[in-house]
């Protein structure tokens, strides 16, 4: 998961028992591991938590400010599912603000800067060719958070982590091997028109980027195990 979108919510951070289940959850979704519509029972989230359902409940409640997470009455809280109409509005507001963060950085990219994308294309090659699909998922996302850090623009970064994190609810499964190299290699070609300088290019790729990403979206509905999922994110936060 970007840097970016880890740091945003410093109001909660993951010592806090709260903090902690927000980032967890958030890290599961993002890398693919919880789908939309997967309940998040708060027995169990108690359970693999060891906290109580105040607790949890709060947690839930600041998913469900960020959008990740939908809280019916009487039912509970699930993975939130976004509708073919909320995809498609998601994409298009990240094509007016992805164009606009390359056209400006494409005017002012440094010999620097460059370097730093071309050393992040490699972890993506990496990635690739070990068949890590959640750090492949992770670094593909971690592009577009890397040039809104380097265009310098703190509020469009913001948006930009948060439509990425939404963004991953909406492709409802893995993203395929081919689709994948498809974006790297998309990557590469945009990072060679910022370093030409090449507004109209940078601009033009970035639109076909993004619309090539959404026309390779796949639904597919399964029932993940909600323990098994989250798994990985104890892991990384600490129990």
């Amino acid at each position: 998961m970007p840097e970016s979108t880890r740091a945003k919510r410093t109001h909660l951070t993951s010592t806090s028992p709260t903090g902690r289940i927000v980032q967890a959850v958030t890290q599961a979704i993002a890398e693919r591991r919880l789908m939309p519509g997967t309940k998040l029972t708060e027995a169990k989230l108690c359970e693999i938590f060891d906290v109580s359902r105040t607790l949890v409940r709060q947690a839930l409640n600041q998913l469900s400010r960020d959008h990740l997470v939908t809280l019916l009455p009487d039912r509970g809280a699930f993975v939130s599912e976004p509708t073919i109409q909320e995809a498609q509005q998601v994409f298009e507001v990240r094509t007016m603000l992805e164009t606009l963060i390359v056209r400006d950085l494409s005017k002012q990219i440094t010999p620097a800067q460059i370097k730093q994308l071309k050393s992040h294309l490699a972890s993506e090659r990496k990635a690739l060719r070990s068949k890590n699909i959640a750090e492949r998922t992770s670094l593909l996302g971690d592009f577009h958070v890397l040039l809104a850090n380097m265009q310098g623009n703190q509020v469009l970064r913001e948006i930009l982590s948060d439509l990425l994190l939404r963004s991953s609810l909406i492709a409802l499964m893995y993203q395929s091997s081919q689709s994948a190299e498809e974006s790297h290699a998309e990557h590469e070609m945009l990072v060679q028109a910022l370093e030409r300088r090449d507004t109209s290019a940078a601009t033009k790729l970035m639109k076909q980027h993004l619309h090539h990403v959404e026309h390779n979206l796949q639904l597919e509905t399964q029932t993940p195990d909600l323990k098994t999922a989250l798994t990985c994110s104890l892991e990384d936060f600490g129990r």
